[in-house]
């Protein structure tokens, strides 16, 4: 079972990326691979060529991608959609995230919210 990898939004945290480096986890952003302004669709087919899961911000655009994807039997490495959190609180929830799911228990799937990933304080 592979290990979850990220491709972040650029509505996400831009030093988001680099923090979740640094706990050992695989993550870049839109900034540092060169897709700033990139349209929504594109930055979903780019994160699937580099077999990675999305994360965003964004939540009504990507919920449309992930239904399109669905009925064109398009698969994907995963997207999670967030409400706008705090840099501190999206960084604790995806090290969760991480952590209890694989790249394939996580693939094809739109996690909406962090619902289910419960942070302790």
């Amino acid at each position: 079972m592979a290990a979850v990898t990220l491709f972040l939004d650029e509505d996400v945290h831009e030093e988001l990326a680099a923090a979740l480096r640094r706990q050992g986890i695989d993550a870049v952003n839109t900034q540092e691979c060169g897709r700033k302004e990139a349209k929504d669709a594109e930055q979903l087919a780019f994160a699937v060529f580099q077999q990675r899961a999305l994360m965003t911000f964004n939540i009504a655009d990507f919920e449309t991608l992930a239904d399109e994807y669905f009925w064109q039997g398009k698969p994907h490495f995963g997207i999670i959609a967030s409400p706008q959190r705090s840099f501190r609180e999206t960084f604790r929830r995806l090290v969760l995230l991480t952590g209890k799911f694989t790249r394939e228990s996580l693939a094809n799937r739109l996690r909406l919210t962090f619902a289910d990933i419960e942070v302790k304080e």
